[in-house]
C-alpha cells in the first residue's frame, strides 16, 4: 500500500510539473505573438521607421500614446512610403481639457484611429517640395491642404511644421497643432 502511494504522489508531482512547465511555454508562446508583425521586427542596422521615430522623441510621447491606443503600430511599421504628420505633446495640449484622455479610452478606438489617419498620407511628401494650395489625401479618406507664408509650410492653415525627419519607411514632419478631420 504505502508503494502505491508513493508512486502515486510521483506521478502526480510529474503532471504538475508537466502542466506548470506547458504554462510557461504557452506564456512564452503568447509573448512571441504579441511581438510579431511589422513592429515586432528587431533591426539595430536600418534607419529607424517613422513610429520608431515617434518613440524615439520625447516631444511625442502622446501621440505614441495614442498610436498604440488606436492599435497603429503594426501598420505604421510596414513598408509604406508614409508621410505622418506628427503632432507634439504641446499640440495636443491646446486640445480642450480632457479631450486626449477622453479620446484615449478603449471605446473611443475608432474615433481616435480616424483622427491619427488624418495625420498619415501614402507616399513620401518633403517639405520642400510642398506647395501653396496643394491638397493632399489622408489615410482615413479625409484631403489635408498646404499653405506657405512668411516661410512656413502650414497645413489646413491651422499646424505648422516646425521640423521633418527622413524615415526609412518615409516622412515625418513635427507639427504644432492636432489635425482634426472634418466630421463625416
Amino acid at each position: 500500500m504505502k508503494t502505491i502511494l508513493m508512486l502515486s504522489f510521483f506521478i502526480c508531482s510529474i503532471t504538475l510539473i508537466r502542466c506548470s512547465s506547458g504554462t510557461q511555454d504557452d506564456k512564452a508562446a503568447a509573448a512571441q505573438i504579441k511581438q510579431t508583425g511589422q513592429s515586432g521586427v528587431q533591426d539595430d542596422m536600418s534607419a529607424p521607421n517613422v513610429v520608431q521615430v515617434a518613440v524615439g522623441s520625447e516631444d511625442h510621447t502622446t501621440l505614441v500614446k495614442a498610436v498604440q491606443a488606436a492599435e497603429l503600430v503594426d501598420a505604421l511599421s510596414n513598408a509604406g512610403p508614409f508621410t505622418v504628420f506628427a503632432p507634439t505633446n504641446a499640440a495636443f495640449e491646446k486640445l480642450p481639457a480632457g479631450t486626449v484622455d477622453g479620446l484615449l479610452a478603449p471605446e473611443k478606438k475608432e474615433d481616435l484611429a480616424d483622427i491619427l489617419q488624418y495625420h498619415v498620407s501614402l507616399g513620401v511628401f518633403k517639405a520642400e517640395n510642398l506647395t501653396d494650395g496643394q491638397v493632399i489625401g489622408q489615410v482615413n479618406g479625409g484631403n489635408i491642404t498646404i499653405s506657405k507664408k512668411d516661410g512656413k509650410t502650414m497645413i489646413n492653415g491651422t499646424a505648422t511644421i516646425v521640423a521633418s525627419v527622413q524615415a526609412s519607411n518615409g516622412m515625418v514632419h513635427v507639427i504644432d497643432g492636432v489635425l482634426l478631420p472634418s466630421v463625416k
